[in-house]
Formats: C-alpha cells, structure tokens, sequence
C-alpha cells in the first residue's frame, strides 16, 4: 500500500504532460467517395491573376478582347487602361467595364468570359512536400484529395503518405484549421475512406519519411 502513493502521483504526471505537450492529433474530415452522387455548383468564380478574359463588347467588336490579367491585377482593353480584375467576378468586372466604356459609347452591353483559369490563391489548392510534381491548382467544384493527388502525379518515392495533412482556413471565424489525411492509404492501397472533399485554399502538406 505504500506505493500506492507515488504511483498515482507518476500516472497523473502523465496525464498532464500528455494534455500540455501538444500531443492532441488533428481532426479527420468525412470520407468523399471517388465520384459525386450530385453535382454541386462551386462557389462563384472570382478572377485571379494570369487568367485569360474575353470581354466581349456587343455591336462595338472594336472594343472587344482577349486579353490576360496581369501579375499586378489589371486588364487593359482599347479605352480603358488598368482595370482592376483580380477579386471580382466576371460579373462585378462586366459592370465595371460598362461604366468605364459609358464614357465613349452610349448603353454599352458588356460580357465577360472567363477562358483558362488560375484563380485567386484563395481559390487554389496547394500541394506541397514529398509529392512528384508539387503545384498549385484551381480549385473546380466538387474537387477531392483524389483529383489533387493525380494533378501532381501522386507521391515521391520518400513520402511519409501516413502523416500528411490538410490546413483548411475557415472565412466564416477566421481561424486556421489542421486535419489528419492519410494519402498513402487512399492511393496505394485504394481506400475510399481516405479520400475527402476539398475547398478552395486548401493546402495539403505532405512530409518526407525518416528511413
């Protein structure tokens, strides 16, 4: 009975050691299968730099183009000259180049079509690490870990598969979030219940092994 004591005292180190030393492993998500039961429309597509744009003004073609949004976020069509793109979306920037163009032509009708995507870093999923081809991509609705892990050619040779992880940043709280994914799992012995839902600015980290 005299030890009783102390061994109760080492137990309860322990447990406080274990609560205080970070050792809390991060959340899963809910597994996503391969294919969508429905398809669901993603968020509304918010220009990002380098996409390519066509602005297509009606019965004025010489007002009309193709053009690139540049590093810096702005668009230059014949008139009018660094227009804001980045941030907006085909929409809001259709409105904007109406009232731009309002000045020259009377009632101009503005369309804005977006033809190769890039997408904000809001938008893009990044994979980085022990990965084949590490890459950002843009993100497309109903995307999963899946579709990423095949866009950058799968894992590297060295990859820790195991212990890769997914930060996730929640707009609504403003708050970062972690969650444990196992892409060893899901792609070399094909377990669907690894695979899970992605959302734009997801970034996947996945680690080098040890040995």
């Amino acid at each position: 009975m005299r030890f009783a004591r102390p061994v109760l005292t080492l137990g309860l180190a322990a447990q406080a050691l274990a609560a205080c030393g970070g050792g809390a492993r991060p959340a899963q998500l809910p597994p996503a299968s391969y294919v969508a039961g429905t398809e669901q429309p993603g968020e509304e597509y918010v220009i990002g730099p380098l996409d390519q744009l066509n602005i297509f003004v009606w019965r004025n073609p010489e007002l009309s183009a193709k053009v690139q949004v540049r590093p810096d976020g702005r668009i230059t069509t014949p008139l009018v000259a660094d227009m804001p793109a980045v941030g907006k979306t085909p929409a809001v920037l259709a409105a904007d180049m109406k009232k731009a163009l309002g000045e020259y032509v009377r009632d101009p009708i503005v369309q804005v079509m977006v033809e190769n995507f890039s997408g904000t870093f809001s938008q893009q999923v990044r994979i980085v690490g022990a990965t084949e081809k590490p890459a950002s991509i843009p993100f497309r609705a109903n995307m999963t870990l899946l579709d990423a892990m095949i866009a950058v050619g799968g894992l590297s040779q060295y990859a820790a598969g195991n212990k890769a992880k997914l930060v996730r940043y929640d707009r609504d709280t403003g708050q970062q979030h972690e969650y444990r994914i196992d892409v060893a799992r899901l792609l070399k012995r094909g377990d669907s219940s690894a695979n899970v839902r992605l959302a734009p600015g997801d970034v996947i980290i996945i680690p080098q092994s040890m040995f």
